[in-house]
């Protein structure tokens, strides 16, 4: 039972092979010997390379490794790209990479950046009773405070990046005498957040001072309180455009199914997916499988991308697919606009060996062009999804895919799992059909091809 009596002070103190230990004492219940050696494992044999990961987060034990592919043929604005991508789940990597081929031969991706625009605000309250008075100090404070961080912004500024805007918003809605500064951004190649959060919280001290010294405020009107400063990864305007496009007959067939059936039933998939949100959520997180890949290979936050994606999903008050579909005078329409706030220099962008690699495999690009990228490989796995789903469905070449997984969990021969890529090749996958048909091999009850199960 895990106990009161366990709680440590100081962990983050002890040397990594302390910390092991403390928990495997404490919270393992096998071989503390062996449960040390496996965490063990896992660390870098490169000495360098181990301080170097250790010190990336806290409390570090050892690393946890994700599988690191590529999936080549991804044709976007007439360059051909290789991406990286790092992801666990089956058929991700397969399923980028046969879309990429699938447009390569009807003239590939095309894609645009809308705008760049990153946002930060700095909530306070201020004590005054008449909003007037307020966007009055506010037109005095403006210039004072893009003055007053000239020596964060000046490098930004000469990149051409830099702070864009600045406003204030009266927000009684949240509280009587709540207000806002919302700042727009430009950071260039660089995603920025700390940047942004200098900025913000240099102008809640400016903001501060200012008006304790403000000769049109009177006792309490002089008196603001900061609530916090910090940047927004809701960025509506840091936009990106893919899209694919060509006349319905040149999609080709389908199996038994023509173009035209395909396109009728993938445009009308698409649709359910822009009206019912249950629909919405699995469809869009089809398309973070391929965003969120290449955002962990390239460095940048998948979290935040993730959280403003879904934001962006639901701006009209209702949750809906990031991508849409369309059939306009016999020419089949594909396209995906979402936000993406990116980065190519700073932060694990260089400090992770393999983002840095990531980048040089894409050609160091741009944020602007990373967006693209990335856009793209979002567009590129929901067409695979939706085609398999209209076509085939999708547990035909998920499982495929899934049963090495399920191969390796019940410790499979090289013999075994032959057989059993024989036996399923026709046949349902599911992991108790895999399981029993394992049974049957081990007990020389059936062959390669003998039984068929599921």
């Amino acid at each position: 039972m895990r106990t009161k009596d366990k709680m440590i002070s100081g962990f983050s103190k002890l040397t990594k092979s302390e910390k092991i230990t403390w928990l495997v004492k404490h919270f393992f219940k096998a071989d503390p010997i062996e449960t040390a050696r496996e965490f063990a494992s896992f660390w870098h044999t490169n000495v360098q390379a181990q301080k170097l990961f250790d010190g990336i987060s806290e409390n570090t034990l050892t690393n946890f490794y994700m599988p690191y592919g590529v999936a080549p043929n991804f044709l976007i604005n007439d360059h051909l790209y290789c991406v990286p991508m790092v992801i666990e789940e089956s058929s991700v990597v397969a399923a980028a990479s046969s879309g990429a081929k699938f447009w390569y031969k009807r003239g590939g991706f095309h894609a645009k950046v809308q705008s760049t625009n990153k946002v930060g605000q700095v909530h306070f309250k201020w004590y005054g009773e008449d909003p007037v008075k307020m966007y009055s100090f506010f037109n005095y404070l403006k210039p004072l405070l893009i003055e007053g961080v000239k020596d964060i912004t000046c490098n930004m500024d000469r990149r051409g990046g830099g702070i864009k805007k600045v406003e204030l918003l009266y927000l009684p809605e949240i509280e009587e005498g709540f207000y806002q500064i919302k700042a727009d951004f430009n950071t260039c190649d660089a995603m920025g957040a700390n940047f942004i959060n200098s900025v913000l919280e240099a102008f809640g001290e400016i903001l501060i001072k200012e008006a304790a010294d403000y000769e049109d405020f009177e006792g309490e009107e002089q008196k603001v309180q900061v609530v916090m400063a910090i940047l927004s990864n809701y960025t509506p305007e840091c936009l990106v455009k893919s899209w694919v496009s060509c006349p319905v007959e040149d999609l080709g067939d389908f199996g038994d199914m023509d173009a035209q059936t395909f396109a009728t039933k993938f445009v009308r998939a698409v649709k359910i997916a822009r009206q019912d949100p249950y629909r919405a959520t699995t469809h869009n997180k089809g398309i973070f499988n391929g965003i969120d890949a290449v955002v962990i290979a390239t460095g940048n936050d998948f979290r935040a991308i993730e959280s403003c994606g879904h934001a962006y999903a639901a701006r009209d008050g209702q949750y809906r697919s990031l991508s849409d579909a369309k059939i306009e005078n016999g020419q089949f329409t594909f396209s995906i606009e979402i936000p993406l706030a990116l980065g190519t220099i700073g932060g694990l962008t260089k400090l992770h060996p393999l983002a840095s690699k990531s980048l040089e495999l894409l050609g160091n690009p741009s944020a602007e062009e990373l967006m693209q990228i990335i856009a793209t490989v979002g567009l590129a796995q929901n067409f695979a999804a939706l085609r398999s789903l209209v076509t085939t469905g999708i547990q035909k070449g998920h499982m495929k895919m899934h049963l090495g997984n399920i191969l390796t969990v019940f410790n499979a021969t090289e013999e075994e799992r032959s057989s059993a890529l024989a036996h399923f090749a026709d046949k349902t996958i599911s992991f108790s059909s895999v399981r029993e048909f394992l049974d049957r091999l081990r007990d020389g009850t059936t062959s390669n091809s003998s039984v068929a199960i599921g």
